[in-house]
């Protein structure tokens, strides 16, 4: 009799709770739209729009290995109470996806990136090590470049479809959700004039080496060339090694840009041998527009 009693009083407080909560203008945590993205940048994006109606979660935290990811037991756990998946075109997506599907029947899932026509990922050395490493270069003509958040105008198309999720999702705010896209699409425009001027007069000064081809649509927007030192996730053989670092001396490249947390062995043995110096540009950072005039000012510096 006490239990039941008990279990009387707790629901009843509960029901009252939840009553007096309901009766409140504010909006509050238990209101908000559980949302999951792959990458942290993704999060800036879906919180510029949804604004204080989502709250979101991070598949690919940081250190991780953005296409390598497996998701851990916890993570799992949320995505079965998530409403909303925003996917990007990651190579872990398409290992997962249904995975998280068949675990949440219910999920919406939102490829932002459709629309978007990818773009090869491009390699600077041949497989052959009997040609000649050129001016030309080779194109690898392998996996489409998944990085499209890198590129201002390429994220105006992924807002609109996280627009386009969240209204099909929350009808209910979408008068909310209107007025903070078209916010944030003016503060994207802004920062893709902001960057064309940065390098409005870089002249025939347009390569830049990294050691993850993960900067293409950045270099596509702004008129620039990135030469990778990796493809694929794959390390560049000894013979290949030395053709990269024979093109960066003739072109007087003095600066190996690298993700931050990852493996910079072969990045610092280019820049040694160059005389140059190994230097951060992180694709994955959260605060996507400050990171953006970061790394811009940083390859401006370093063009050749």
């Amino acid at each position: 009799m006490k239990i039941v009693m008990r279990h009387f009083f707790i629901g009843t407080f509960t029901g009252i709770c939840l009553f007096c909560a309901a009766c409140v203008p504010e909006i509050t945590a238990s209101e908000t739209i559980p949302v999951f993205v792959s990458i942290p940048p993704q999060k800036y994006f879906v919180e510029k729009i949804g604004g204080e109606f989502v709250s979101v979660s991070v598949m690919v935290g940081p250190g991780a290995n953005a296409h390598t990811f497996e998701p851990k037991p916890a993570q799992m756990t949320g995505l079965a109470k998530a409403r909303i998946y925003f996917a990007v075109g990651m190579e872990f997506e398409n290992v997962w996806l249904d995975r998280i599907a068949a675990a949440n029947p219910g999920l919406i899932i939102v490829h932002t990136e459709k629309g978007i026509e990818r773009i090869p990922m491009k390699d600077h050395h041949s497989d052959d090590e009997h040609k000649a490493f050129s001016d030309k270069h080779e194109e690898h003509h392998g996996i489409p470049d998944p990085h499209i958040w890198l590129s201002p105008p390429l994220v105006k198309v992924q807002a609109k479809n996280i627009l386009d999720g969240l209204t099909a999702a929350d009808s209910e705010h979408q008068s909310a959700y209107l007025p903070n896209y078209e916010t944030f699409i003016k503060e994207t425009d802004a920062l893709d004039a902001e960057l064309r001027g940065i390098f409005a007069e870089k002249g025939n000064h347009t390569r830049f080496m990294v050691f993850h081809p993960s900067w293409g649509y950045f270099a596509q927007a702004y008129g620039l060339e990135q030469i990778p030192i990796e493809i694929e996730g794959k390390e560049p053989k000894p013979a290949q090694l030395a053709r990269l670092i024979g093109y960066a001396r003739k072109e007087g490249i003095r600066v190996v840009f690298v993700q931050p947390r990852f493996s910079v062995k072969n990045a610092e043995t280019i820049a040694k041998a160059i005389q140059g110096q190994v230097a951060f540009a992180d694709p994955l950072a959260e605060d996507w527009a400050k990171n953006l005039r970061d790394v811009a000012e940083k390859f401006k510096a370093a063009l050749k």
